[in-house]
């Protein structure tokens, strides 16, 4: 009869080495692919802040030359007001050098009056003739002025259809840039989504079986009673042995994350909602934080990094199981580890 018994016990098969290894090699794989979707996303990030700060400064540039060009067009509508005033001006002048030129004319010298009158009309006659050559000088002096203004305004314009150009490459650009980005974000949020499928079909077939090891969402969660006694948070022998395994898949996961990718694991502490009250542990907060910081410092001893660890007790505040059975309550006293940012 020992013998049957013995040999029934040598047949059952130990499958949590198969599930460390599982779950080290897929924790590598989606860490790897985490990698990868950070490091793009922060490249295609860098190149469109640099795209929006030139669209940025073609915008002020483009709002500068607007102004400048609408100050441009007032000052060439007022010179081509004084010049128009200073033509009409120009042609009155003209007119009264005219009609003068026909007074004096008319006139015959040797008598004392004409005599006067027409040095009267001649003197008239130069100082119309100096205000013609004045308004003259400064038609010929306006044009040219208009002349460069109209120069400046052209050239301000083709300043501001370059700009308008270069802002509507650019805003093509940064388009295409985040149709890249989003297309590469869809690419790593399905590639994401496919490896974790995956990940959690082999963990379901390798912990097929056993109740103390559970995969809940994105946690992996050990029953407290495979690591602590009940109302203690000192790690049994059998606990700690567990732990050591996934103690060995944690440092050999620290190798071979970068160390530019910012990741902790996370050790939650939960119990269930019956209330406990010992010199050592006066509420059930006490109880899960110091069984989650127990896990925390056993996992450094065994070689983790403190910095990747995160130690938190959450109470009876999130319970799996709401009901008021046994097994409700076995099931909501865990230990909760949990990989993020």
């Amino acid at each position: 009869m020992a013998i049957s018994s013995r040999s029934r016990r040598s047949q059952v098969t130990n499958y949590w080495p198969g599930f460390v290894d599982a779950l080290s090699s897929l924790l590598l794989v989606i860490i790897f692919l985490l990698s990868l979707f950070m490091l793009s996303q922060f490249f295609l990030g860098q190149e469109i802040l640099g795209k929006d700060t030139a669209m940025s400064r073609l915008n002020s540039q483009i709002a500068e030359l607007t102004d400048l060009l609408q100050l441009e067009r007032g000052n060439s509508e007022d010179l081509e007001s004084t010049i128009s005033s200073l033509t009409a001006t120009l042609a009155g002048a003209e007119e009264e050098k005219a009609g003068l030129a026909a007074q004096l004319a008319g006139l015959s010298t040797g008598d004392s009056s004409k005599d006067a009158a027409i040095a009267g009309l001649q003197s008239d006659l130069q100082k119309q003739t100096d205000l013609s050559a004045d308004a003259q000088a400064q038609v010929a002096l306006l044009n040219q002025q208009l002349a460069a203004l109209r120069t400046q305004i052209g050239a301000l314009e083709e300043a501001l259809n370059a700009s308008e150009t270069r802002d509507t490459e650019s805003r093509t650009q940064i388009a295409d840039l985040g149709k890249r980005l989003n297309l590469a974000l869809a690419q790593r949020v399905q590639d994401l989504s496919r490896y974790r499928s995956d990940f959690f079909g082999r963990l379901r077939q390798i912990l097929e079986g056993r109740a103390d090891v559970r995969v809940v969402g994105d946690r992996f969660v050990f029953q407290s009673e495979v690591l602590f006694a009940a109302g203690l948070a000192d790690i049994s022998e059998a606990g700690k042995a567990e732990l050591s395994k996934l103690a060995g898949a944690i440092v050999e996961l620290e190798k071979e994350i970068p160390a530019d990718v910012n990741w902790v694991l996370r050790v939650d502490g939960h119990t269930d909602k019956r209330p406990i009250n010992t010199p050592q542990f006066p509420s059930n907060w006490e109880l899960s934080a110091a069984r989650s910081i127990s896990v925390t410092k056993f996992l450094v001893a065994e070689g983790v990094s403190a910095q990747h660890l995160v130690a938190a007790g959450f109470g009876d505040s999130r319970p799996i199981d709401t009901g008021e059975t046994e097994d409700a309550y076995a099931k909501n006293r865990r230990i909760e580890f949990k990989l993020t940012e």
